[in-house]
């Protein structure tokens, strides 16, 4: 499968690995819930080159993730800030964080703690059952086909059977 045909993909994971899934976009939006706005500020934390990093910007906005305001005229500068389709990968970018804490820190320990603001306390994420928010783990997950899966196909060749039938009674 090429990059560019995984947006299209009848898999929500693919779809978003279409859009999240390079080293750089990630970093980008790390450095976006770190509020870094202006493009000089992302050069700077991460040492990617001006190329590169205009053109993750731009697919970001294009994808409605980032949104671009100008903050300067003379000459014309941009800061980007996350919409709430970005601010809804939070989740994400956390899970990624804690996966990181907890099997590739050194002896040093955590490069950084998150506070809740409300509470004042430093936390782990957690991930709830939206249902009876109980915690999730992989091994209490079932899945099964939603309105949006793709059909197997024995259930594809069943359908255009059954459309052939329709056709020769009509």
């Amino acid at each position: 499968m090429r990059w560019k045909e995984l947006e299209e993909e009848p898999c929500s994971m693919a779809r978003t690995i279409g859009v999240i899934g390079d080293r750089w976009t990630l970093l980008i939006l790390r450095e976006c819930f770190l509020r870094t706005r202006r493009f000089e500020g992302f050069q700077s934390a991460l040492g990617i080159t001006r190329h590169l990093l205009a053109e993750r910007l731009k697919k970001l906005v294009r994808q409605g993730i980032l949104r671009r305001i100008p903050y300067q005229e003379s000459p014309k500068r941009h800061e980007y800030i996350l919409t709430q389709k970005g601010l809804d990968l939070y989740p994400i970018m956390m899970a990624i964080v804690h996966w990181g804490d907890t099997h590739m820190v050194d002896e040093r320990g955590r490069p950084l703690l998150h506070q809740h603001r409300k509470c004042g306390k430093d936390f782990d994420p957690v991930m709830v059952c939206s249902e009876c928010g109980e915690p999730l783990s992989a091994k209490e997950v079932h899945t099964h086909p939603g309105p949006g899966a793709r059909s197997t196909p024995a259930e594809q060749a069943r359908a255009a059977s059954k459309t052939k039938a329709r056709s020769r009674a009509a």
